[in-house]
């Protein structure tokens, strides 16, 4: 059997980064495991466990049964409360226990694609319980693993793959959140337009135009006279909206034009993963 066209994209873009991250970590030495990443209190052993485990969780493995400690400063919510289970319960193992499970898990998820005959539409079992369509949990996993592949090239220092096929469906993901981020959570004035121009190895220009009742919409022609316009790197854009740097971090990054505290607002708000 082969994929359904929808789902395709999707697993070659999570093929492309899990065959990057397996030959990033295939030589580290045991220090390198420990090397913070900008993922908040993930160090690269823990961010190589997140990826196994949740692809054992595509697979359909059990959940491991484990106590988490009670300091982990990182952990606040129930979803992060989640994700950890699986970081934690591999914090001891080495480098080439990691290596091994990784390498098995792969094979095993590869084995998964070439079986995969089901709908897209089909309703299967995500994160804490919810029900998503089988397209969603293939959309999620391609997005997660290339995120988790520049966590990794950031901490070892080996910056690539800012333009692969997962670089275009993270695009994808994060452009539906900035709705949301505009006309929601930052409180974009009604009846106005916000500009977003993202340049480097992924390039566009999106206007979010906020309705007369405050709903949020993505539009790719440009507005003219905009409330506010942003203007930045890819790269910078795929870590605020992922949470890996404070906008404080990055005002050498972003340029901004129009309403000083719309724009404030807007950076404050643009972290939309969990």
């Amino acid at each position: 059997m082969s994929l359904h066209p929808t789902l395709q994209p999707y697993a070659d873009a999570w093929t492309h980064s899990i065959d990057a991250i397996s030959e990033m970590v295939q030589s580290l030495v045991e220090g390198e495991w420990n090397r913070r990443t900008p993922c908040p209190g993930w160090s690269v052993r823990d961010v190589v466990s997140h990826v196994i485990g949740m692809d054992c969780e595509m697979l359909g493995d059990p959940r491991p049964i484990h106590s988490l400690p009670r300091d982990l400063f990182h952990v606040r919510t129930e979803h992060q409360r989640y994700m950890e289970m699986q970081v934690d319960s591999r914090r001891h193992h080495t480098g080439p226990e990691m290596t091994a499970e990784l390498e098995y898990t792969v094979i095993r998820r590869n084995r998964q694609l070439r079986n995969e005959s089901r709908d897209p539409d089909t309703t299967v079992r995500g994160p804490l319980g919810k029900d998503i369509t089988l397209e969603e949990a293939y959309r999620t996993r391609a997005f997660d693993v290339w995120v988790h592949e520049q966590d990794l090239r950031t901490a070892l220092g080996r910056p690539g793959n800012l333009d692969s096929p997962g670089a275009h469906v993270a695009r994808d993901v994060l452009l539906e959140a900035l709705p949301k981020v505009v006309a929601k959570d930052a409180g974009a004035p009604r009846s106005s337009a916000i500009v977003f121009d993202v340049h480097g190895p992924v390039e566009f220009l999106r206007t979010i135009r906020v309705d007369i009742q405050g709903r949020g919409t993505l539009e790719t022609a440009p507005a003219l006279g905009p409330a506010a316009t942003l203007t930045l790197d890819w790269e910078t854009y795929v870590r605020l909206s992922c949470g890996r740097i404070t906008p404080e971090a990055a005002t050498d990054r972003v340029k901004t034009e129009g309403d000083p505290e719309l724009t404030a607002a807007i950076l404050r708000n643009f972290a939309v993963t969990p």
